[in-house]
C-alpha cells in the first residue's frame, strides 16, 4: 500500500511532550513521546507482551513504560526492561515496533513504511517575510481526498461561504490552467470575486490564487498579489496538511504563511476557524465518504478541471486509501 510509505501529519509539535499522546494513522494505532534528548519517537500502541496499549503508560527515565507489567522500551523500540525478571536482558528480538518520524512546519510527521518519497514541499515555510501559525486540528467525519478536492475548489464560494469568499451575484469561474508536476498538480490563473477573503478585507475584490497538489493528502493555496501592491512579490500561502486516520475520518491543519504581522495568533486561527466549519458539515455530508475516482460516477463540469486532475492523479499514483 503505497499511502505507507508516504510522510503524513499525526500531531502538534508542541502537543507531543513526555507523557504519551495517542494518535491513529491509516487505521493504525501510534503512541508519540519525547525520550530524554526529547527527540519524538513513534511507536505501534501495543505491547508486544500482551497487548496493553503503551499511550496509557508513562515515560520513566527516558523510556516508554507500559502500563499493565512496566516493560521499558528505548528510543527504537528495542525492550530495556522487565521488572518481573530484573536480571533478564531482554534480547534484541523482544521489541515494539516503531517507526520513522520527523518535525516540519510545526507538526510531527510519521511514515509506517520505508520509501523514496520526500516530506511534502510548503516553499512559503522558508520566506521569512511570512509569519507562520497553525490551525486546528480538525476532526472530520470525510475522506481525505474529499477534503483536499474541497480545498481545490472555486465554484462552491459563493453558496458554502457567501458573504465571505463568495457571492451569489458572482459564480462565475472563469477558465483556469491545470498542469501536471513532478509531485502532483498545479492550478494557475484561478481567479474569483471574494466579499472578504482575508481578516481585513473592507471590500469585495477579485483575487487570484494557484492551487498545487504536492502530495496525495496535502494541498497548498498561494495568494498572487495585486498589480502595485505594497506587497508585490510576496506571496501568501496556506498549507492544508490532513492526516489520513481511517478510510472515512481525518485529522486535518491548516499552516497559515502571511504578511499579516499585527493580528493575534488568536485572530488569524479565527478567521480560518470560520471559513473551515462552513466547510464542514458539506464535507461530512458528502456520499459515498470516498473520492470516486471512476470518472463516470459522479457528474463534471469544466470549472471542475482541478479536482478531475487531482483524481487522475490519485488513480496513477494508485492511491486506495479514501477511494473508491
Amino acid at each position: 500500500m503505497i499511502e505507507k510509505q508516504l510522510w503524513h501529519p499525526v500531531a502538534q509539535a508542541q502537543d507531543v511532550t513526555n507523557t504519551p499522546l495517542a494518535v491513529q494513522l491509516l487505521g493504525q494505532a501510534i503512541v508519540l513521546w519525547r525520550n530524554e534528548d526529547d527527540a519524538v519517537q513513534a511507536f505501534a500502541d501495543r505491547c508486544p507482551h500482551r497487548g496493553a496499549r503503551l499511550s496509557m503508560g508513562r515515560v520513566e527515565n527516558g523510556r516508554l513504560e507500559c502500563p499493565y507489567h512496566g516493560w521499558q522500551f528505548a528510543s527504537g523500540g528495542r525492550c530495556v526492561k522487565v521488572p518481573a525478571l530484573p536480571e533478564f536482558t531482554p534480547p534484541p528480538t523482544q521489541c515494539v515496533k516503531s517507526f520513522e518520524v520527523q518535525q516540519a512546519y510545526g507538526l510531527v510527521w510519521v511514515r509506517l513504511e520505508a520509501g523514496e518519497h520526500p516530506l511534502p514541499a510548503f516553499a512559503a515555510e522558508a520566506d521569512e517575510h511570512l509569519r507562520k501559525v497553525n490551525c486546528g486540528p480538525y476532526d472530520v467525519a470525510a475522506s481525505a481526498p474529499r477534503i483536499i478536492e474541497n480545498f481545490l475548489d472555486m465554484s462552491h464560494f459563493g453558496f458554502v461561504h457567501e458573504g465571505w469568499l463568495g457571492s451569489r451575484d458572482a459564480t462565475a469561474i472563469a477558465p483556469y490552467a491545470v498542469e501536471a508536476t513532478a509531485t502532483g498538480v498545479l492550478a494557475t490563473g484561478c481567479k474569483a470575486v471574494q466579499p472578504q477573503s482575508n481578516l481585513h478585507s473592507t471590500q469585495a475584490a477579485e483575487v487570484e490564487y494557484s492551487y498545487e497538489v504536492t502530495a496525495p493528502y496535502t494541498a497548498l493555496l498561494t495568494k498572487i498579489p495585486e498589480e502595485g501592491s505594497s506587497r508585490q512579490g510576496w506571496r501568501e500561502s496556506i498549507g492544508l496538511f490532513i492526516c489520513p486516520v481511517t478510510p472515512e475520518t481525518s485529522r486535518v491543519w491548516f499552516r497559515l504563511a502571511v504578511a499579516d504581522f499585527e493580528s493575534s495568533d488568536a485572530q488569524l486561527q479565527s478567521f480560518q476557524h470560520t471559513i473551515f466549519v462552513q466547510d464542514q458539515p458539506v464535507l461530512e455530508s458528502q456520499l459515498p465518504k470516498a473520492l470516486p475516482l471512476d470518472p463516470r460516477a459522479e457528474m463534471h463540469s469544466a470549472a471542475d478541471r482541478m479536482s478531475s486532475a487531482y483524481r487522475r492523479f490519485l488513480k496513477a499514483q494508485g492511491i486506495t486509501f479514501g477511494v473508491c
